[in-house]
């Protein structure tokens, strides 16, 4: 009788995540993800309730939009990737001729009732504008429509990086990088864009880059030349993971971390505390939940009959692995820092938001199939 009520249970739970046009499998993962990000975030906060309690606040707040972009036409999302990309331009120039300055950079709008980095938006409606241009195309593409496609990545990607915020610029490139490799942009096509970007690092070192982005890259090399100054996180960092051994020193037990000795450990430096207090063992289940969650967003792109839909899904679900492996590459000191969150455990509200709107347009790309029946 029992086991008839639990299967009655799960029917249910699966009918009403049909009707809100949600992927139980990955509603699944994200919650769990995001439960651990709650876990360690506590942690990673020295007991701060309030911290966690806006976190939470703000995860709600997410998740409510994700599930309404869910159970947006696929057909509208097309339509709107062009409006959406246009007026995201807008706000980047809007934030180089106006925006507020804060911590060295100028990345945020202030309209009074809401402040907002226009760069997150971007995450989103880049590949949305991509993805449609392209979906009316023959693939794989011709070098017509590659430049074209290229000049609409370049542009957001270019008014991001002069604010000056690397991290953003990286993910946002990426998206659009994504969106023409799933296109079936010829191999021979990006070695010639490989070497063409070697051949102009030192003109991109010298001109591109900010003092203090070359600085991160020499630290990133060679963190022992200044130990107490601009190696310091990464120092701390690699502590911290280090002495969490193979199962860790347990959850609020974290020396590094408890003791401040680890900086920004609610944000970029978070995986530091996972690792030191879960251990290897630990951020390995981690990074393969984060796998599993890629995986899944894969699996729907590949289904979809839609090629806007196919690449879309696809570009979301690879961005969302360029967040995990630069976070993760950063806090281990094997990428320099560029302030990029690991997604749904870092303390952040404008990210998570981007990042469950994203799964959102994968669910309803994938509803689309009704391949979940």
């Amino acid at each position: 009788m029992n086991r008839a009520m639990d299967g009655d249970q799960v029917s249910i739970s699966r009918r009403v995540l049909d009707a809100f046009r949600l992927d139980p499998t990955l509603m699944m993962l994200l919650f769990i993800l995001s439960a651990f990000g709650l876990l360690i975030l506590f942690s990673a906060s020295g007991s701060n309730m309030d911290l966690l309690f806006r976190q939470l606040t703000r995860l709600g707040i997410a998740s409510v939009l994700m599930i309404i972009v869910a159970n947006v036409s696929l057909r509208l999302l097309k339509k709107l990737s062009l409006g959406f990309y246009l007026a995201g331009v807008l706000m980047l120039i809007a934030v180089i001729a106006f925006g507020e300055v804060g911590k060295g950079a100028q990345r945020w709008l202030d309209l009074g009732f809401l402040r907002f980095q226009p760069s997150e938006f971007m995450k989103l409606a880049m590949p949305m504008m991509v993805a449609s241009y392209l979906s009316s195309k023959v693939l794989p593409v011709g070098w017509k429509d590659l430049l074209v496609s290229a000049g609409l990545v370049l542009v957001p990607v270019l008014l991001i990086a002069k604010q000056p915020d690397l991290g953003t610029s990286i993910l946002v490139a990426s998206a659009g990088f994504f969106v023409l490799f799933l296109a079936g942009v010829r191999w021979k096509i990006f070695m010639i864009l490989g070497i063409l970007v070697s051949l102009m690092a030192p003109l991109l070192w010298k001109f591109a880059l900010h003092d203090y982005q070359r600085g991160r890259i020499l630290t990133m090399l060679n963190p022992e030349n200044d130990p107490l100054g601009s190696g310091y996180h990464i120092i701390q960092s690699k502590i911290a993971i280090g002495s969490g051994g193979v199962y860790g020193k347990g959850w609020l037990n974290g020396t590094q971390s408890q003791l401040d000795f680890l900086p920004e450990r609610s944000t970029d430096f978070i995986f530091s505390v996972f690792g030191e207090e879960f251990g290897l063992f630990g951020a390995i289940l981690l990074v393969f939940l984060y796998l599993l969650i890629i995986y899944r967003g894969l699996y729907i792109a590949a289904v979809s009959e839609d090629t806007y839909g196919r690449l879309l899904a696809g570009a979301l679900s690879l961005t969302f692995f360029v967040y995990l492996f630069v976070n993760t590459g950063m806090v281990t000191g094997l990428l320099p820092v560029v302030g990029v969150p690991l997604p749904l455990v870092s303390y952040g509200g404008t990210s998570m938001v981007t990042l469950m709107v994203g799964f959102g347009m994968i669910m309803a790309i994938g509803s689309a199939k009704r391949f979940l029946r």
